[in-house]
């Protein structure tokens, strides 16, 4: 089966969790047997990311796993195009020479930079998008109104003027809705990511498919450094305000009974440095070899998730029911249902409630190895490689078959059934 995977982002010009999971997702695919293809931009990760560049040597993929990146002569004025037109102004003809390829399976996902919703009628067999974001009904993808709160109603105008960023006229037209008529499913990844969009207006209904990590073999134990005689909680991430540590970072100060650790970077560093105010019991750890990171979750009394806007389902909490760790999560956006489905989760509203949860698993090390092995088992009923994929190919047979794409539908078939026989 020939797949084409297109998003704006693909490691190395990657920020966040939707580069990796379209990275995780062509791997897997190619271990399945699938011809893979991916096309993603360059120059809006060129455009955003600190200067200088870290290393842009293209990583090794597997046999089945081809990347086209897309470059422009014009450099970021590409990008700017394409979020103003919502059309692939710049890369019109490279999109027109990848796509002259046909494929059995057209999946887009984060296109807001690759050619917006201009490309939405490009390629060719079954067309899936995966909604990473909330892009398709917020011109700022988060959901965060005037930067400052969760948004519940539009003022897209006014909120654009505070991130600085040009209005986007195609927004105020039926283009979206035009475009969106090619494609024959749009997933979502939560219950939550598909109630956002249909209650800011997006129309086309969404399947919710099970997020994956892949079935790779356990990392070997690694020295961490961490005093694992002292129970912490984990928070793995990018360092920005809407990540949430400045609103719990008070909460640990004020417990000197239990660490924070923090693994990522980001700009917000220094605030959020400034902020713990040099606590001991706060450690800023940066980044971690991702081989490292089993062990911190092994020996987390718990995964902290304090995101204050919508999250879709980072890929962190996946890891961290993985490696068998409980998690302590904001209220909020796809960690209600994770909390509900996993039985490994604890939710807090206020941040006081955050400290006081993981102080609780803390103390008590019977309740947190149950939920770990809650959170384990649900893992691999609910978001493992299997589950996850034989629902992604069931869905492309269903498809398939509606539009007599016979051979597509019984490849998907095909596939289904080897991962139904496989351990």
């Amino acid at each position: 089966m020939k797949i084409a995977l297109i998003n704006t982002f693909y490691p190395p010009y990657n920020f966040g969790g939707d580069g990796v999971y379209v990275r995780r997702l062509a791997h897997s695919l190619a271990r399945l047997g699938c011809d893979v293809r991916v096309l993603h931009d360059t120059e809006t990760y060129k455009a955003l990311a600190p200067k200088p560049f870290g290393d842009l040597t293209p990583l090794e993929e597997p046999s089945g796993v081809r990347v086209t990146r897309l470059e422009s002569p014009i450099g970021p004025l590409s990008t700017l195009l394409t979020h103003q037109t919502g059309r692939p102004v710049a890369h019109g003809p490279a999109l027109k020479e990848f796509f002259s390829e046909k494929f059995d399976v057209t999946h887009f996902h984060n296109v807001s930079a690759v050619g917006g919703p201009g490309m939405l009628s490009m390629g060719s067999g079954v067309r899936l998008y995966t909604a990473h974001e909330h892009w398709l009904v917020c011109p700022t993808h988060i959901l965060w109104r005037h930067d400052r709160e969760i948004c519940d109603r539009r003022e897209c105008v006014k909120c654009q003027a505070v991130y600085r960023r040009p209005p986007q006229l195609w927004r105020y037209t039926d283009f979206l809705k035009r475009q969106a008529a090619h494609i024959d499913a749009f997933i979502a990844l939560s219950r939550s990511s598909a109630e956002n969009h249909r209650r800011f207006g997006f129309e086309p209904e969404m399947q919710v498919l099970p997020s994956f990590l892949p079935d790779t073999p356990a990392s070997s134990a690694q020295t961490t450094g961490i005093d694992q005689s002292k129970p912490y909680a984990l928070f793995i991430g990018r360092l920005e305000k809407l990540k949430g540590l400045q609103d719990v970072i008070p909460a640990f100060k004020a417990r000197p009974d239990l660490d924070l650790v923090i693994i990522g970077d980001g700009d917000f560093r220094g605030e959020l440095e400034m902020i713990a105010g040099g606590a001991p019991n706060i450690r800023f750890l940066g980044k971690r070899p991702s081989e490292q990171l089993d062990d911190y979750y092994r020996a987390a009394a718990a995964v902290l998730l304090p995101s204050v806007c919508y999250e879709v389902f980072p890929l962190v909490a996946l890891e961290a029911l993985r490696a068998g760790a409980p998690l302590v999560a904001r209220n909020l956006g796809p960690f209600p249902e994770i909390a509900e489905i996993s039985g490994a989760g604890l939710l807090f509203d206020r941040p006081s409630e955050a400290a006081e949860a993981v102080g609780r698993l803390a103390g008590d090390p019977r309740l947190r190895a149950e939920m770990g092995a809650r959170g384990r088992r649900a893992f691999e009923t609910q978001w493992s490689e299997k589950i996850a994929f034989s629902a992604y190919f069931n869905l492309i047979a269903e498809i398939a078959a509606r539009k007599g794409l016979r051979d597509t539908a019984e490849q998907a078939q095909s596939l289904t059934l080897k991962l139904a026989n496989s351990h």
